[in-house]
């Protein structure tokens, strides 16, 4: 069954090219969701055509819509706002619609280019634990492989471990003096976490030698020269480069704690990527693509031996690619990444998920790798997100302030729990049943905060709001599923044919044109790397359908037709709020 917008628009287009004569193509009809306000389901802006009609915008929309109304059946009625046509469509169209659902599914948009794309997340440094802001990272990119998957293109997640440098060099640093040989598994604690306490260590020990070298008399800049600490720091990462036996195995070591720390985070998550980059490996190669930049001319070396690219003329600044010491900096393994993955990928497009911190960097690394003659520079995204906040400001690190990921995981479940409890929703249910829904509302609560927001926005994040059963939450969502699945399987039968009914009313035609916006809602999603997009349509669709639930009786519908189209309307919205979910990575109960 075609679209009715594709009909709209080709309908419009013919009758405007007949009377006005002129060529204009279905594209470039702009045909919108009528606003609420109005009546209507489609409007058609008719401002461009004024100037071929020679009328009024009032009496140009007046004159369209009468011939669309006798061209198109499905088109009942049409009334004029200033320069907009307002289309009210039949309730045949939109029975005929779910029906055809039922029956051949709801095939979504699939765009003509099937893309190779490369998403690159959570990339995280080895010297601590994954936290809050990395969640957000890893739902984000999670989501949006599965929302370009469901657009017909072909996904390679890969991650980049930042493993080696100044704020490793720190951890190990902080462990050889304050460490007395203790491990993970001697103090009971994962890997990652463990690190972790070190690289705040290292902060802690910083702060009071910087305090007591000002105390002296030097100022703060004066006296971060002066640091033993910082100068121990640049010794352990200059000696890791130079391959120092020692240095190296601490190094091994210490990260391989981290690792076994974050697969199980990744694990609890269900992320598992393609392939992991390591910075170690690729730091020589990014050497290689500074002497390519050298011979080039596209960067040049000072006195001191540093070398560096001017992009002053770009309207950005003079970016240091080596140290004057010989080590390299983010920006050079980027390079050297950036050619690796095409080497291993030969991908269409290559998305990192990163901060908005970090966007002046991109825009520096992406006009790099095109002045050095990469083709492929020109479909490199930086998918930006904002950063996570709490009510008592924002997460620092090296301060021991963050939140732990694995902590707030735990503690969305306990308070899953606690909430689930005193609300009686685990009638029936054996303890695994249990603490499986506990899980499954907890971690889909914080998916659907964190994802419901536009992802360039910052957000402000509470746990207890996050959890809440009403309202655009994921509780509120999951607890409409599982209503809908009962009503299902009350039902008795998996197949809910009905014949066509004369008409429908305004609750059920609001569900039905829900359903129908699924397939340009996921094609506008891909398109804008926006889970929000799907987050608010499944918000949407789950209130709508409960609106629907509370006026019409399903079950206890006396007219078997009209029972049988009620029952095909929950099933198909069900569905639908399952796979919006699925694509937001959260996780939907059969029952609650």
């Amino acid at each position: 069954m075609e679209r009715i917008e594709k009909l709209i628009s080709k309908a419009i287009s013919e009758v405007v090219n007949s009377v006005y004569n002129i060529q204009t193509k279905d594209s470039e009809v702009l045909l919108q969701k009528t606003r609420k306000e109005f009546q209507g389901d489609f409007t058609l802006v008719v401002f461009p055509f004024t100037r071929f009609s020679k009328l009024s915008p009032e009496l140009t929309a007046a004159q369209i819509g009468e011939l669309l109304q006798k061209k198109l059946e499905e088109i009942t009625s049409f009334n004029v706002v200033k320069g907009f046509l307002n289309l009210q469509i039949s309730d045949s169209y939109w029975i005929r619609f779910l029906s055809d659902t039922n029956h051949k599914g709801l095939g979504l948009e699939q765009k003509d280019s099937k893309d190779t794309i490369v998403i690159e997340y959570p990339s995280p440094n080895t010297n601590k634990p994954l936290h809050l802001g990395h969640l957000r990272n890893i739902f984000l990119g999670n989501s949006v492989t599965e929302i370009l998957k469901a657009n017909g293109h072909k996904l390679i997640h890969t991650c980049l471990y930042n493993d080696r440098g100044t704020n490793i060099s720190k951890s190990m640093l902080a462990w050889q003096m304050f460490g007395q040989g203790q491990t993970p598994e001697s103090r009971g604690i994962k890997g990652d976490k463990f690190v972790g306490e070190f690289y705040v260590k290292f902060s802690d020990a910083l702060k009071k030698e910087i305090k007591e070298l000002m105390d002296s008399g030097l100022s703060e800049q004066e006296a971060m020269k002066k640091s033993k600490l910082n100068a121990r720091v640049n010794e352990l990462t200059v000696k890791w480069e130079q391959g120092d036996k020692e240095v190296r195995e601490l190094w091994k070591k210490m990260n391989s704690w981290v690792y076994q720390g974050m697969d199980q985070t990744y694990q609890t998550l269900g992320i598992k990527p393609d392939k992991n980059y390591y910075e170690s490996d690729v730091y020589n190669l990014g050497r290689e693509t500074v002497n390519e930049g050298l011979s080039k001319g596209i960067f040049y070396k000072k006195e001191d031996g540093s070398v560096w690219i001017d992009l002053t003329e770009d309207g950005l600044d003079h970016k240091l690619v080596l140290r004057s010491n010989g080590t390299t900096v983010y920006i050079t393994q980027d390079i050297a990444i950036a050619n690796e993955k095409d080497k291993d990928f030969n991908v269409d497009r290559s998305i990192y998920v990163v901060g908005n911190e970090q966007e002046y960097h991109f825009k520096v690394l992406f006009l790099i790798l095109k002045k050095m003659g990469r083709k492929w520079a020109d479909n490199l995204y930086h998918l930006s997100y904002g950063m996570v906040e709490l009510p008592s400001g924002k997460m620092k690190s090296r301060e021991g302030t963050v939140v732990d990921a694995d902590d707030l995981l735990e503690e969305m479940v306990d308070t899953a729990r606690k909430t689930t409890q005193e609300l009686g929703k685990i009638e029936g249910f054996s303890n695994q049943e249990a603490e499986y829904l506990y899980k499954t509302i907890g971690y889909g609560a914080l998916k659907y905060f964190i994802l419901k927001v536009d992802p360039k926005k910052k957000m402000l994040f509470n746990p207890e709001e996050s959890i809440d059963f009403n309202g655009n939450t994921g509780p509120f969502i999951q607890y409409t599923y599982a209503r809908i699945q009962s009503i299902v399987r009350k039902a008795g039968t998996a197949e809910f044919l009905f014949e066509n009914l004369p008409d429908i009313n305004q609750k059920e035609k609001d569900v039905v044109k829900l359903i129908h916006d699924y397939s340009s809602i996921i094609s506008e999603a891909g398109t804008n790397y926006s889970p929000a997009l799907i987050a608010n349509y499944v918000y949407e669709l789950a209130k709508t359908y409960n609106q629907f639930y509370h006026d019409n009786p399903v079950l206890k519908e006396e007219n078997i037709n009209l029972k049988m189209f009620r029952l095909n309307l929950s099933f198909t919205a069900g569905k639908l709020i399952k796979d919006s979910m699925h694509l937001l990575g959260i996780d939907v109960p059969e029952r609650m």
